[in-house]
């Protein structure tokens, strides 16, 4: 059996490295986006949720994976046999995200490379989006380069690997955001923009989309549930401490967001036409705002050249430190089934490459994939609450995070938040997504084809599920492997 003795040699590398697997496009792209539709009032909510939902989910995270030492599949199967089929959701869930996402890590060195060399201001970019998009070859040729990247950190290991490729790119990238950022609201008329970014309007509080957008963002943002913390926390020496690590984690997450907005939404109302022109890039979508409308904003600024390059620098940097973190999670699930770290990640940057490609060629796919296993991430979220709530609240804080709970109220908020809080926020968040969806497509939300249609996202989920509770039912000697190797 596979036995790690790769441990992250210092507490900076461990930060280092769980603040890039956190860090991902969407700071980037999501979170200036939603900013700039709410203001400052996303702010409140955005805040409150990453201590309602993401730091305790990664506290959990991060207690199982030190405590088992297992990947996904591993620990929930040491929690309780029956649970496997548990950790086989989360694990695939991260995975066939993983599928996608390189695509993302693809698509921002492609832009990146197209603006130091100059090109990125002498195209249409609108049609250089939808050709890059759309069934074309180049396309898989990075997605292969950003899959090439990522194993090729992972095959060195953690401290080869992760590690020294966290120490640096991960300080780079809050300087390359910061240096974005002081150049956004040194603009004519940024004010404009740092005004809105800011600004709390009462009323918006009201507004039920706003609690439920943060709480989205939040929760997707930090990597809570994933499976990803959980992943490096096996590698956590038994001196680390669970919440502070964890506490870090989320607020670095949240600081990189905020650099993020203060580089993109001053810049966007400063080199806007009018409001109005502001409002409708913010509201261009994830992909349409980083790929289209900013490039045709910078190409205005003073340096533009420079700092468009600077922008999709950082968005590469982000996508790559989640990248090689899903990629991780996905190997070592193999070496806890007993194959070697060399042999494994080859085997996950093979079927990512091949399980990535149809996302690689169609927009449409991506999108689908994209809908459906996001939606899937909270279900995972859930799933750690649950084995928190079997294993007793009391228990696990004080026996798997070493929690001192001799201040009752400790006691009783843990309880109130893996009894209550998170599961009720579970239902608010997957209701109101299924919901939007029957919206989206009243004659065909039941559609098993349609891209945001709950029929795919059911069906994909029972699927895997079923593959799951299958497994665990039928291949006994697979749940052998992860029981104590030591």
């Amino acid at each position: 059996m596979a036995k790690s003795k790769d441990f992250f040699t210092s507490r900076y590398g461990l930060i280092a490295a769980t603040i890039g697997m956190a860090v991902g496009a969407g700071n980037i792209w999501r979170f200036p986006r939603l900013a700039g539709q709410y203001g400052g009032s996303f702010l409140i909510p955005w805040l409150l949720f990453l201590f309602l939902w993401s730091i305790p989910l990664l506290i959990v995270e991060f207690g199982v994976g030190k405590k088992t030492r297992k990947g996904t599949i591993g620990a929930f199967s040491k929690i309780n046999k029956r649970f496997t089929w548990l950790g086989w959701f989360v694990g695939f869930c991260t995975t066939a995200i993983l599928f996608y996402y390189s695509v993302v890590c693809g698509w921002s060195l492609k832009y990146f490379l197209l603006a130091v060399q100059g090109k990125i201001f002498t195209i249409n970019h609108e049609q250089m989006w939808q050709s890059f998009t759309h069934f074309n070859p180049e396309a898989l040729l990075y997605h292969f380069a950003a899959i090439a990247l990522g194993v090729f950190i992972i095959y060195r290991g953690i401290v080869r690997g992760v590690e020294r490729f966290s120490k640096i790119i991960v300080p780079l990238l809050f300087v390359l955001l910061l240096l974005a950022a002081v150049r956004a609201i040194t603009l004519p008329n940024a004010e404009i923009g740092l005004h809105y970014f800011f600004r709390i309007e009462m009323h918006q509080f009201l507004n039920y989309r706003l609690w439920l957008d943060a709480l989205s963002q939040s929760a997707w943002s930090t990597g809570a549930g994933w499976g990803l913390l959980l992943t490096y926390a096996i590698y956590a020496r038994n001196q680390e401490n669970i919440v502070s690590n964890s506490f870090l984690t989320g607020i670095g997450n949240n600081l990189a967001s905020i650099l993020a907005g203060l580089a993109i939404i001053p810049t966007v109302f400063a080199l806007s036409a009018n409001l109005d022109q502001a409002h409708e890039v913010l509201g261009a979508g994830n992909q349409g705002l980083a790929f289209i409308a900013l490039p045709q904003l910078f190409e205005k600024m003073p340096a533009g050249l420079f700092f468009v390059s600077v922008f999709f620098l950082s968005l590469f940097f982000a996508a790559l430190s989640s990248l090689i973190s899903m990629i991780e999670l996905a190997t070592r699930v193999l070496m806890d089934f007993g194959l070697k770290r060399k042999r494994a990640v080859l085997s996950i940057g093979l079927a990512t490459f091949l399980f990535g490609a149809p996302s690689a060629l169609s927009l449409e796919f991506f999108n689908n994939q994209d809908w459906v296993w996001g939606l899937g991430l909270l279900l995972s979220g859930l799933f750690f609450a649950f084995v928190v709530n079997w294993i007793g609240v009391e228990t696990f804080l004080s026996e798997w995070v070493n929690l001192d709970l001799k201040r009752r109220g400790l006691k009783i908020g843990g309880t109130i938040l893996f009894k209550f809080l998170i599961p009720l926020q579970f239902v608010a968040m997957l209701g109101w997504w299924f919901w939007q969806a029957i919206q989206w497509n009243p004659e065909t939300w039941w559609h098993p084809l349609r891209t945001y249609s709950l029929g795919t996202t059911l069906l994909q989920w029972m699927a895997v599920i079923a593959a799951g509770l299958w497994a665990t039912k039928h291949f006994v000697r697979w749940l052998a492997a992860v029981k104590e190797t030591e």
